[in-house]
């Protein structure tokens, strides 16, 4: 029932980076002498591997057991070496001061309406966790429906809204403890407040979708042998749910599925890893959970969506930069399908949803948004109107009711909710985040630079209007180029501070991102993956020789498949930077898919396992490209215990090879975390305290000067 846009999930998601942005600060570390002390010893242990006739040494094979006392005891160890370095620098107490009147604001989701009553997630300022609330009326009284923080005395479990039943009358959520993708997943009656005595267990769940009789809930869970879909009959007690899809499916797929409005039809989508191909399955429930294949080519990634008793489908077939079709799904098969919203020859759909009636379609124009109305025959109705260069989240809403919502933010403007009549175009502000930062003298640059090969490379490049050429401003250079993510304009506060500071924040559009559609991502996905590590060395380049700045004034930073950016730059090129960190990284290119779901990433990255794929992953794994012979910039790791999709392990062997390796002076260092991982899993107190340690490390190797306010 409930309007969600489904994320497949790649090593790494951008929403959860561009959070980490938005709450970040920097500030300056002052005059006084840091002492860097050698860091802990790690045993060398040399396993020898033969891959496709080549002997590979790995000296650190040991500390990918998370579990054994000599790890713990290491990872122990480098927890302390960092806080010994840390520590030292001056303005810390400043910057937690400041880092809490920025991070301690009241955050909101985008609600979701049924029956009149709106659901949504509220962290007050000073709350530690984010909430399920409800209000009868878009603008009624709240009412908290879970609250998180009573489930765990350190604040580390935490609720997310999955669906809402058709009559409004039920709710199910999942409980997350850490930061671990897996869940558990509960059922709450909205009236009394009180949870039902039956759940969901423990899993790794894309989807769970309420049945129209409010009776059971179809759901899609990863297991050992791969995806499956599920029916649970609600209060049923210990009967052995359903399984009607996935028999036959491996490990390396990943399945979701939607209900149509009016619970007739059940839409399974089955993706090729994370990155990859995306076949549609769909079933007529009124004849019972018999599915019949729309389109699985193993070439064409497709999204579908149910407007009343016709499908919509948003396809690269034939179209790079994506179109959007109709079918009716009494007739589903592609050779039914008739295009209604022609591939753009310069912008990229990047979001479709059917909501009131009509279609809710985003394009990417230069890696920003724009958004319009269309009706189910393609025309155009109107544009919706955006305030500046920006980003869209959402929508949510039904097909049903006219009452849609979105979320909105730019460099200079704080996420912003919209309530939307899809009928008329009336637009009002719901909510608007309130950051204590002054952006009027901000403005945004967009410059294109060229690659390696040649190839023009957008960048955004926020600062001050009165910047000072002079190549001695600090530059912080963020990316991720991967799983044709977008990275498009979003409020930092990070940003927003080192530009107070005279600094400039960059982020160049680089290829393995959607910004500009499959062929984009395509450039920079398995044998083109080092097109991504040129394009990023290039936007240093860039900005060093346009007088931005110097390579020690230069920090990047990236998570995830992020992580792997800085990591590969970092050891392809260490003399351009000052400082590097990697937050959930990927390091050992060549050991990544036996771990976790690193089979995943498989379509995205290709495997050693295949000897025409080796070579390239050889050639740029940045644990299999340290040298002794060279100077590493300062370098900071940020890993977690539960992190369940990008196994710690790579943030270990990393540290522990570039701690021996380094022939320069500047310290590596390592944050391992004991309940945080790829899902978030830190109450806000947490996260402030590992901002203070990441952004004081920054400003103080790159010298920030950030006068507060």
């Amino acid at each position: 029932m409930m309007k969600t846009t489904r994320t497949i999930l790649p090593c790494g998601t951008i929403v959860s980076l561009m959070m980490l942005f938005a709450i970040c600060m920097a500030v300056g570390c002052g005059e006084r002498s840091i002492h860097v002390p050698a860091p802990p010893e790690s045993l060398i242990d040399p396993v020898v591997d033969t891959l496709h006739g080549e002997a590979i040494t790995d000296n650190y094979r040991w500390l990918e057991n998370g579990q054994s006392r000599e790890t713990r005891e290491w990872i122990e160890a480098q927890n302390a070496y960092t806080d010994s370095v840390l520590q030292q620098i001056a303005g810390r107490e400043e910057l937690h001061s400041l880092m809490k009147k920025l991070i301690k604001i009241e955050r909101v989701s985008r609600p979701v309406e049924v029956e009149g009553l709106y659901f949504y997630s509220r962290q007050r300022a000073d709350d530690e966790l984010p909430m399920i609330c409800v209000r009868n009326g878009l603008n009624g009284p709240e009412r908290v429906l879970v609250d998180p923080h009573k489930m765990s005395k350190d604040h580390t479990t935490t609720v997310q809204l999955m669906d809402v039943s058709h009559d409004g009358k039920l709710i199910c959520y999942a409980v997350r403890s850490g930061g671990a993708d897996e869940a558990h997943i509960r059922f709450l009656d909205v009236a009394t407040g009180r949870d039902l005595p039956e759940l969901l267990p423990t899993g790794r769940y894309m989807s769970v979708e309420f049945s129209p009789d409010h009776g059971g809930v179809y759901y899609t869970r990863y297991g050992v042998l791969g995806p499956r879909l599920y029916l649970h009959r609600l209060r049923n007690g210990a009967v052995e749910d359903r399984e009607i899809f996935g028999g036959g499916l491996g490990p390396e797929k990943i399945m979701w599925a939607d209900l149509s409005e009016d619970g007739r039809w059940l839409l399974v989508s089955v993706s090729d890893g994370s990155a990859g191909t995306v076949a549609l399955h769909l079933a007529d429930l009124s004849r019972g959970p018999q599915f019949q294949t729309i389109v699985d080519d193993g070439e064409t990634r497709n999204y579908g969506m149910f407007a009343g008793d016709d499908l919509v489908i948003m396809t690269n077939r034939n179209a790079p930069r994506w179109r959007v079709m109709k079918t009716a799904c009494l007739q589903p098969d592609s050779e039914h399908w008739l295009e209604i919203i022609a591939e753009q020859p310069d912008a990229a759909i990047e979001l479709v949803d059917a909501i009131g009636g009509h279609l809710f379609v985003g394009t990417l124009r230069d890696a920003h948004y724009e958004a319009a109305i269309y009706d189910l025959t393609g025309k155009r109705i109107r544009d919706i109107e955006l305030d500046d260069m920006g980003s869209i989240q959402g929508p949510s809403g039904r097909w049903s009711s006219q009452e849609m919502f979105f979320s909105y933010t730019s460099f200079h403007i704080p996420t912003h909710i919209y309530s939307y009549d899809v009928g008329t175009g009336e637009q009002s502000l719901w909510f608007k985040t309130t950051v204590p930062v002054e952006t009027d003298q901000f403005t945004v640059n967009r410059v294109r630079y060229a690659s390696l090969d040649g190839t023009r490379i957008p960048m955004f490049l926020l600062h001050r209007k009165d910047l000072e050429l002079n190549g001695d401003a600090p530059v912080l250079l963020f990316g991720y180029g991967g799983f044709g993510a977008q990275v498009t304009p979003w409020f930092s506060a990070l940003g927003a501070s080192i530009v107070n500071s005279g600094g400039v924040f960059a982020i160049p559009n680089l290829r393995g991102g959607g910004e500009f559609g499959e062929d984009w991502h395509q450039a920079g996905m398995r044998e083109n993956k080092q097109n991504v590590f040129d394009d990023f060395i290039t936007a240093a380049e860039y900005l060093i020789e346009h007088k931005y700045t110097r390579p020690e004034r230069i920090a990047i930073f990236g998570g995830s498949n992020g992580g792997l950016l800085v990591g590969a730059c970092l050891t392809q090129r260490p003399e351009l930077f000052g400082a590097a960190v990697a937050t959930y990284p990927i390091m050992d290119m060549l050991r990544y898919q036996k771990f976790l779901v690193g089979g995943f990433w498989i379509p995205e990255y290709g495997s050693s396992d295949n000897p025409e794929q080796y070579p390239y992953l050889r050639k740029y794994s940045p644990y299999h490209n340290v040298s002794e012979q060279k100077v590493y910039p300062a370098t900071m790791m940020i890993t977690g215990e539960e992190d369940t999709r990008v196994d710690p392990l790579h943030a270990r062997k990393m540290t522990a090879l570039l701690q021996m390796a380094n022939s320069g002076p500047e310290p590596i260092l390592l944050r391992h975390h004991t309940m945080a991982g790829h899902s978030g899993g830190q109450p806000l107190s947490k996260i402030i305290e590992e901002l203070v340690d990441t952004f004081s490390f920054l400003a103080w190797q790159v010298g920030l000067r950030i006068e507060g306010g």
